[in-house]
């Protein structure tokens, strides 16, 4: 455990310094939105959409099934696609009952159906690792709801619980599940002493959720069956965690991932060693008998681990909640979570008091609202990505904000249900350049020098400068020219590639003496040498450069 501690303390001032980085070159991206792409499905359409920065269509996915909700892109290209199985015997809201990977030129990779009439998959999706972690509703009769406690209106089709199911493809056209968690594992209540779940007081069990918290909810069969209804899940893989939002519960939730599905279904296990109980809970204190304020005061959707790289919020929890101010306002609230520093997987509260913080730590509030669905994300510049779905001033508003609220990007009319955006270096987008349109985007324009202090647009995407002002700094600066010997060696001084004209073997030697780079390239990758003069030995000829 201590060397864990340790790893993760260096972790973090990793961050920290990053952070501090990010903070000093901030000033110089505000106002700008970031260069990408944005995923989406139409409501009620059977296409999937990549767009780019400049709102032109550069892929599309046509398939002969509805997308039920969520899509992703895959670090290879692929898009996972979770949509309407038609025969499905269960139905609710955003119902699904499959999932299939799809290559960018639309054939389907694996294809998997989790539809019965005591189980189904709905809503939202989300990748762990190669993996698909889907979430899912499994029926549970009147007789069993009596037996665990419960004492609300129980309708014909039962209450319908929610649980994950974890999809590895077995190469073979389909999957196989590789783990799973189910709320009903963790459940107790505080009316009948009788019952095995019982509890003396729930505000003692806050790693439990109480069977009676909810007595309203949607769903079919009467009497709410989609009692808990979740709606959004994401996977931290520094942490090894789900992150999972409710929306009749007016929550969010973190569990454990690293367990067996064994040791999920205890209370035992895992990096936590809490098994499959609840790690960490925000946003309705009252749902586990504690006072302070339910800062989600109704539907909330999508919950998204903001990446931690150095941006702004990273590590933090992120939610569109859909009547953060009122009833026709939405807001995206980011929330500092209280890990735990001498655990590094659990989180941290007070005796008797709900988990913090008491409120959000960070919110903006949207320009369009929207009751159900929606998406939001927070990109690597610390710009707010929106996706305002089914609101007031539009059916799938898409649109990116800078740190003072600026338009950037869109607004976007998509319809969509759920969008993601990927930036340039994502994976996924790099696999998939030679499938989509890079007519109108600047993600894969590079730079390279034509060996005359002038810099071009090769067109193939590979240059070595990633930007025009980078190859400016190092093509267009004084070069070493030897006439007599008809060496052109440029730039110079040179920060990491040394061009020549000259072919042969290429040696570079250091102010003492010692050979460091031995090579038969005209393009030779310096970076890695300390600063200070250098010599080029070409056939007995000699040029002499500075590496800054």
């Amino acid at each position: 455990m201590l060397s864990n501690i340790f790893i993760k303390n260096l972790l973090q001032m990793k961050k920290i310094l990053t952070l501090l980085l990010f903070c000093l070159s901030f000033q110089f991206l505000n106002g700008q939105s970031f260069n990408g792409f944005a995923l989406y499905n139409g409501q009620g359409s059977n296409t999937t959409y990549l767009i780019d920065e400049n709102e032109n269509i550069a892929h599309t996915w046509n398939m002969n099934t509805e997308c039920n909700y969520a899509v992703q892109l895959k670090n290879n290209g692929n898009l996972v696609r979770g949509t309407k199985y038609n025969q499905n015997i269960l139905g609710g809201a955003a119902e699904g009952g499959r999932v299939q990977e799809i290559d960018p030129l639309g054939n389907i990779v694996w294809d998997y159906i989790y539809s019965s009439s005591n189980h189904l998959s709905h809503h939202d999706l989300t990748l762990i690792g190669e993996n698909v972690l889907l979430t899912a509703w499994e029926v549970k009769s009147a007789a069993e709801l009596t037996a665990a406690g419960y004492t609300g209106n129980i309708g014909s089709a039962g209450k319908w619980p929610t649980h994950f199911i974890e999809l590895e493809p077995d190469g073979n056209g389909g999957a196989n599940i590789v783990w799973e968690w189910h709320i009903w594992d963790h459940l107790c209540q505080d009316t009948d002493p009788n019952k095995p779940n019982y509890v003396n007081n729930i505000s003692d069990h806050p790693e439990r959720i109480d069977i009676n918290m909810i007595q309203g909810g949607g769903g079919p069969g009467g009497g709410g069956g989609d009692w808990f209804h979740v709606n959004g899940v994401d996977y931290n893989e520094d942490l090894d965690q789900i992150a999972f939002s409710s929306r009749f519960s007016s929550e969010i939730y973190i569990i454990d991932h690293s367990t067996t599905t064994l040791e999920a279904t205890s209370s035992s296990g895992g990096n936590s060693g809490m098994g499959g109980d609840i790690l960490y809970r925000w946003g309705n204190p009252s749902n586990y008998g504690m006072s302070g304020t339910q800062v989600i005061a109704s539907e909330v959707h999508d919950v998204r681990w903001i990446t931690d790289d150095g941006r702004p919020n990273g590590g933090f929890l992120q939610i569109f909640n859909n009547r953060g101010i009122s009833n026709n306002q939405s807001t995206i609230d980011g929330i500092e979570t209280p890990l735990d520093p001498a655990t590094g997987y659990t989180y941290l509260r007070n005796p008797g008091q709900a988990f913090e913080p008491i409120n959000y730590t960070t919110r903006y509030e949207c320009l369009y609202s929207a009751p159900g669905q929606s998406a939001s994300d927070r990109m690597s510049n610390g710009n707010i990505y929106v996706n305002a779905s089914g609101g007031q001033g539009g059916a799938g508003v898409m649109y990116e904000v800078d740190s003072l609220g600026n338009i950037v990007w869109g607004p976007y009319q998509a319809g969509s249900q759920k969008g993601f955006r990927y930036e340039c270096n994502y994976p996924g987008i790099i696999a998939l350049q030679s499938y989509i349109n890079t007519n109108t985007t600047s993600c894969f324009i590079s730079w390279d020098c034509d060996g005359q202090g002038n810099c071009i647009d090769p067109g193939t995407g590979n240059g070595q400068y990633s930007s025009l002002s980078d190859c400016n700094n190092e093509c267009i600066s004084t070069s070493v020219v030897d006439h007599v010997n008809h060496i052109f060696v440029y730039p110079n001084p040179v920060n990491k590639y040394l061009n020549i004209n000259s072919e042969g073997l290429k040696e570079v030697y250091d102010i003492f003496g010692s050979k460091v780079i031995s090579s038969d390239k005209n393009k030779i990758d310096i970076g890695h040498l300390s600063n200070g003069v250098y010599s080029l030995s070409i056939a007995e000829r000699h040029v002499k450069f500075i590496k800054r």
